[in-house]
């Protein structure tokens, strides 16, 4: 196994919300459904590949992201949202490859242990139907800060993802190949007043491409 990229210290995500059972059950399938113009449809116009040249990467944070955090900003100055989006974006990796994997050791630092349990279900679920699966990354997802804001003590961030995943299903010794886009939305929080500066995630819902 590749070993894993630890997370920055900032977003060493424990996560402390209780998510919705279903969406537990069904997060691999929400990160696997389907949207916009798919691989096979613009197989001439690929994604491009390789490092983008300097010039022509966007900055991490443009106006309108910016503009976003202020207001949380306003309340918490240390939010750096160039910062929290490299974590969210790493954070959403490893959490779709190790519940893909079934990859226990993984999740288990990043999940309380009642989500832990419901994430343990669907993995049971999956090994009882003599099933594996592996997930990779086409290219980088692309992580956009939709909002940023202080709602009482709690800082609440909602980040859009898109990606183009590779999920290899392999079942009775046949394998299945399938290359899908997705768009989600993950909303992460954490309290104003504590001391530990670290995020949860909080939900995850399916987002329009």
């Amino acid at each position: 196994m590749t070993p894993r990229k630890p997370l920055p210290t900032q977003f060493s995500i424990v996560v402390f919300a209780v998510i919705a059972a279903f969406v537990l059950f069904q997060l691999y399938n929400v990160l696997g459904k389907k949207v916009g113009r798919q691989p096979e449809e613009d197989a001439k116009t690929p994604l491009p590949a390789g490092p983008t040249p300097e010039a022509q990467r966007p900055s991490p944070m443009d106006v309108g992201a910016l503009s976003v955090a202020a207001g949380l900003k306003a309340r918490d100055p240390s939010f750096d949202p160039a910062r929290f989006l490299d974590g969210a974006r790493q954070a959403y990796e490893t959490i779709v490859r190790g519940y893909a994997q079934g990859d226990r050791e993984a999740l288990k630092p990043l999940l309380t242990p009642a989500v832990m349990a419901s994430f343990e279900s669907g993995m049971t679920a999956r090994e009882g139907r003599g099933e594996t699966e592996q997930v990779e990354f086409v290219h980088p997802p692309r992580a956009d800060l939709e909002t940023a804001a202080a709602e009482g003590d709690r800082a609440v961030a909602k980040v859009r993802f898109l990606a183009e995943l590779r999920n290899t299903l392999v079942k009775g010794g046949t394998e299945t190949v399938d290359e899908r886009r997705t768009a989600e939305h993950w909303t992460f929080e954490r309290s104003l007043n504590a001391s530990d500066p670290n995020w949860v995630l909080a939900r995850v819902e399916p987002a329009s491409a």
